[in-house]
């Protein structure tokens, strides 16, 4: 009686530890080393995070757990070679590791602005982004074939 109850609960064990993980994940695939900035919708308030340090040819997991909006901000700097991949949406950044709730008054706060990439998820639980030399940023969904 017991031997089988072991079996399901052993099998069920199994089946949820190989569930895939709902995370935002982020790429380097430059040759030079990358920091990324992201953006994000918290409760009613707009959250940016910085700075998550990439090694060349390396994947890093920038938020952790299922997705909660459909739309996410990057900005990234090259450390290496100098440049960034940045866009038209403008948030709060500064030049060290921070956390900054609130997209408006920049400068009056003590923060800097920088340009961010909206990247749509269309509302996927999980997400990768992949930044790429020449200013070329790809995102598809966790899993998804390149």
């Amino acid at each position: 009686m017991f031997a089988p109850a072991l079996a399901l609960i052993t099998a069920v064990f199994a089946l949820s530890s190989s569930t895939a993980r709902a995370d935002m994940r982020v790429c380097n695939n430059t040759a030079g080393r990358v920091g990324v900035a992201v953006g994000y919708l918290d409760g009613p308030l707009w959250v940016t995070e910085g700075w998550f340090n990439l090694k060349p040819g390396r994947c890093e997991t920038i938020i952790k757990g299922q997705l909660s909006s459909r739309f996410f901000y990057l900005h990234a700097v090259d450390y290496d070679r100098g440049g960034d991949w940045s866009g038209t949406n403008i948030l709060c950044v500064r030049d060290t590791e921070f956390s900054i709730r609130g997209p408006l008054d920049c400068y009056a706060r003590g923060f800097e602005r920088a340009g961010f990439i909206e990247i749509d998820t269309g509302q996927q639980s999980d997400w990768t982004v992949e930044l790429a030399d020449g200013g070329l940023v790809t995102s598809r969904p966790e899993g998804a074939a390149r």
